[in-house]
């Protein structure tokens, strides 16, 4: 095959698209490079149209961590494991930027897979991944409406003076930004948004959108120019023509019967049985009515549900008028139940109309922190949300695995919504897991289970910035003319064109997720979406501040207690001790459990804050830095030897009080003035090169009593030989009076 190749300014760094060389079976491939980081992207359409209702598109984003020139950690496992979840999200993000561009005819199956072939830290593999597809579909003889342009907005504020949009920030730029915002659009309008932000307001996530159109522009004239050169033949699809007589036929005489099922269904999101008794009855009537023909009752069913949303669509756009009677901006009726769970740390059950949801705070110990290795690196995180959709939350029966992508993508939307109001690790040392359990779904349980973690978080005593509530808004069109609705039902969900989520605090925005099924929003759209959004989502945050107005102010009792220390890095070792055996003994002796950082920090944990107090005090104690002078009471007889005894002064700090040291009169035995666990009060009198501690028992200025003369010089002797500095005067010894050897021993001999 031909090799073609084309470079791309991309804010002010090299993109690079290149197809022909590489994965040549594939309907298309495509390498694209971005810096050094590197992506091959292959589009496989199958040779024949399936008979599925809806579209078969597969979108795998294979990470492998020779990207970053790691293997994997396992001791017994080096080959990838199960996609990661982040590897999820971003192949949801890919699919939902390019399936609505494809024709609603088109049935083949079509698999996009994306490898990560290289990542150089800064520049973000996913916005590379989704130019690359775009580029890849463009080439390739699969019918598709695009191409399309992604990119990725920032927001860092400037002080007092506002702040600065940016254009594909880099890694210390996105470090500093308050906006993490994905942007796929067409030429002029937007397909595709994904947002985690921190508390940013509305009008500066609208001008970040924006001012991608520009950026987006530019990526899409470069990808139209490289199918100019590297592009094949379009496969063109043909509309079902049977499916249309039979939507007009069925619009001319069920309309009626459609209207009846509309009322019906919008008490429920998943499958009705009103809906298959009418496309038996309409099956029934076109064998009497044609006897001869072959009808097909699977093409029936098709058109009875395109009727089903037309009708929902037109009554929106036409009358104002919803499924359930609601006005277009109207919430359904909220309720907040907290403290549901009597032993888990916190609870608490958000019920929006028939969607409902229960979610439950766990903390636990730093330790308990998620460990997440991929090619770029490992991280830590320590606030995680998981959310789940059992198959009962329809009213259906299934089989039920680990979580799809779907409650993995609802999981991660909640869990961003949620991490810009969770307290730093200094002012709340926990690790902190969410749960939503979604009991029964009409639409938009992911805002359901934002609400509803914000409420758990406040109950388990988390105390978070502010409390988050979540909306989502609907869309339908028709040419130019258009309606948004507000909290969405399911019915509304499938019928739309868009399902806009927003969630945030009173403050701003923190995180939006927009899907579309149709050629987009424009900017005008956008705005209207958020400031419906804003007031939907204040409403919500009444109701809930109205069941719980702040977190509690202590943690369950059924909760870890948690205190953070900060050690010198220095003394990291001395916690430790040789073999770990010092910090063994902390925590076998307290009960309480002792987490060391490299950076100093130490974590204790204990399911008691008696526990806790006891390590906490041993660690300060053994930590700090003692000085000659100090006075410490209540000091214990560890242990006697016949030149003094070992006194702890601090929880895991021992001294020496020599003989000399415990009273005013002479001492010949330590035994006779101390004992085994005796408390005492002791003094520092110095602290040698080594680090060893010495100590009296004597107040200061005390003086102790002389020995009998006769008992002086050997008393003398004995104190310093048996002194733990006795190596240096035994030096000092042996410097004044020098061991010979040689000639001069010949003296001694008879």
């Amino acid at each position: 095959m031909k090799v073609t190749s084309k470079t791309f300014d991309l804010a002010g760094k090299t993109l690079t698209l290149e197809t022909g060389r590489l994965a040549t079976q594939a309907s298309a491939a495509v390498l694209g490079r971005l810096g050094d980081t590197m992506v091959l992207t292959t589009v496989v359409a199958s040779k024949k149209e399936t008979t599925l209702d809806y579209f078969p598109l597969s979108v795998e984003y294979v990470e492998r961590l020779y990207a970053g020139g790691r293997i994997k950690g396992s001791r017994w496992v080096k080959r990838e494991g199960r996609p990661s979840d982040d590897a999820v999200l971003k192949r949801r993000l890919i699919d939902r930027s390019i399936r609505p561009l494809f024709p609603k005819e088109y049935k083949n199956d079509v698999q996009v897979v994306i490898t990560v072939l290289s990542v150089d830290g800064e520049n973000e593999p996913d916005i590379l991944a989704l130019i690359t597809v775009s580029a890849a579909l463009s080439i390739s003889p699969i019918p598709w409406n695009g191409p399309v342009g992604a990119v990725r907005m920032g927001y860092v504020k400037n002080g007092d003076n506002g702040g600065e949009i940016l254009v594909n920030p880099g890694g210390p730029e996105q470090d500093l930004s308050e906006l993490d915002l994905v942007v796929t659009q067409i030429k002029n309008k937007t397909i595709m948004l994904e947002a985690g932000a921190n508390q940013v307001p509305e009008e500066i996530i609208a001008e970040a959108i924006e001012k991608a159109h520009p950026q987006t522009k530019a990526i899409i004239d470069f990808i139209e120019e490289f199918t100019k050169e590297a592009g094949q033949k379009k496969i063109e699809v043909k509309p079902d023509t049977t499916l249309h007589e039979y939507v007009a036929k069925i619009e001319k005489n069920y309309k009626k019967e459609i209207e009846e099922l509309v009322a019906a269904r919008a008490l429920a999101e998943g499958y009705s049985k009103d809906q298959d008794l009418l496309v038996e009855k309409i099956f029934s009537d076109e064998q009497v009515a044609n006897p001869g023909e072959s009808i097909e009752k699977k093409t029936i069913g098709k058109a009875v549900e395109k009727v089903f949303f037309k009708v929902i669509r037109t009554n929106t756009l036409t009358k104002s008028k919803r499924p359930d009677g609601r006005k277009l901006d109207e919430i359904r009726p909220i309720g907040i139940d907290i403290g549901v769970l009597p032993r888990t740390h916190g609870s608490a059950i958000f019920q929006r109309g028939d969607t409902q949801v229960l979610s439950i705070a766990t903390l636990g110990a730093s330790r308990l922190e998620q460990l997440i290795e991929s090619a770029e690196g490992e991280e830590k995180k320590r606030y995680m949300h998981h959310y789940y959709f059992p198959p009962y939350s329809v009213g259906e029966t299934g089989r039920m695995f680990g979580p799809g992508p779907r409650e993995i993508g609802h999981g991660a939307l909640a869990e961003r919504a949620l991490e810009a109001v969770i307290p730093s690790q200094d002012v709340f040392p926990y690790a902190i897991r969410v749960v939503s359990e979604t009991l029964s779904s009409n639409g938009s349980t992911s805002m359901a289970s934002t609400c509803g973690s914000t409420l758990a978080l406040m109950d388990a005593g988390v105390p978070i910035l502010k409390p988050v509530a979540g909306i989502s808004i609907g869309r339908v069109q028709e040419g130019d003319d258009y309606k948004l609705i507000t909290d969405i039902l399911g019915l509304e969900d499938f019928s739309g064109d868009m399902d806009f989520k927003v969630a945030g605090t009173d403050s701003g925005v923190t995180a939006i997720q927009l899907d579309v099924k149709d050629a987009g929003l424009t900017v005008a759209q956008i705005k209207e979406t958020f400031e419906m959004a804003k007031v939907a989502r204040l409403f919500i945050l009444e109701k809930m501040i109205a069941a719980i107005p702040s977190f509690r102010a202590e943690v369950s009792e059924y909760a870890p207690k948690i205190s953070m220390l900060r050690i010198p890095v220095e003394k990291i070792g001395e916690l430790i001790g040789p073999g770990g055996k010092v910090i063994k003994n902390i925590i076998a002796t307290t009960g309480a459990q002792v987490d060391v950082e490299d950076d100093g920090s130490v974590s204790i944990s204990g399911v008691n804050e008696d526990q806790v107090k006891a390590a906490v005090n041993w660690i300060q104690g053994l930590t700090r830095e003692v000085t000659v002078g100090e006075i410490f009471q209540n000091a214990e007889v560890k242990r006697i030897l016949p030149f003094g005894a070992f006194v702890e002064f601090l929880p895991g700090k021992e001294g020496m009080v020599h003989v000399s040291q415990m009273s005013t009169d002479f001492v010949n035995n330590p035994n006779d003035v101390v004992s085994i666990g005796q408390k005492v009060t002791a003094r520092v009198i110095q602290i040698d090169d080594q680090g060893r501690i010495n100590l009296s028992m004597l107040a200061e200025g005390e003086v102790k009593a002389q020995a009998p003369r006769s008992e002086q010089p050997h008393r003398e002797f004995r104190e310093k030989s048996m002194h733990p500095l006795s190596m240096q005067f035994q030096r000092e010894q042996r410097t004044q009076k020098p061991f010979t050897r040689g000639p001069q021993r010949s003296k001694f001999k008879r």
